[in-house]
């Protein structure tokens, strides 16, 4: 975008403009007041650290890194391109509302779920995030509510694409769902 030049003001605009302000006086220059000094940095990582119980950081009984790989949960409804998905993936939709399924039980889940999304809809959101946790704690039968989600989401009309959210949100216990706008 082009930048103007300035407009260049006439003698007589310069003339009325005094005229209608009167006489002025130039004021002194103040001091700015002196910047209040910065905080210490404040080491929490090494305070928790300190507080785990020695050796807890490394007896754990799963790897973390390994629980990522294959639990991802991904759906594009027919008929829209494959970019929608890549892009849900990445990142690349602004997540407007979520909802956080902890501690609750199937059914209760299950309610949850479909009024968020209902008034989601009706509001129209187009992209939110559901928390459902990685189910660590489950049983044998594997995580629950991660389950229970992707089983619900792909049956609803109003979902185009869903995807687990990115490290940063979540994770794999989480999904970011795209909506009909």
């Amino acid at each position: 975008m082009k930048r103007r030049p300035p407009a260049t003001v006439s003698d007589d605009d310069s003339r009325l403009f005094r005229d209608a302000i009167g006489d002025v006086r130039k004021l002194d220059p103040v001091a700015p007041p002196p910047a209040m000094p910065k905080p210490e940095p404040h080491p929490y990582m090494l305070e928790a650290d300190e507080a785990a119980v020695p050796g807890e950081l490394l007896d754990m009984t799963f790897d973390p890194a390994l629980m990522e790989v294959g639990e991802e949960l991904s759906y594009l409804r027919d008929g829209y391109p494959p970019k929608l998905l890549r892009h849900l993936k990445r990142g690349q939709y602004s997540v407007q509302d979520e909802i956080d399924l902890h501690h609750m039980n199937a059914s209760a889940a299950q309610s949850t779920i479909a009024t968020f999304l209902a008034e989601a809809s009706e509001r129209g959101l187009r992209c939110v995030r559901i928390v459902h946790g990685k189910g660590l704690r489950s049983k044998a039968a594997g995580p629950v509510l991660k389950t229970l989600t992707d089983r619900l989401l792909r049956r609803r009309d109003d979902v185009i694409a869903f995807a687990s959210a990115r490290p940063t949100q979540g994770g794999t216990g989480a999904v970011v769902v795209l909506l009909k706008g």
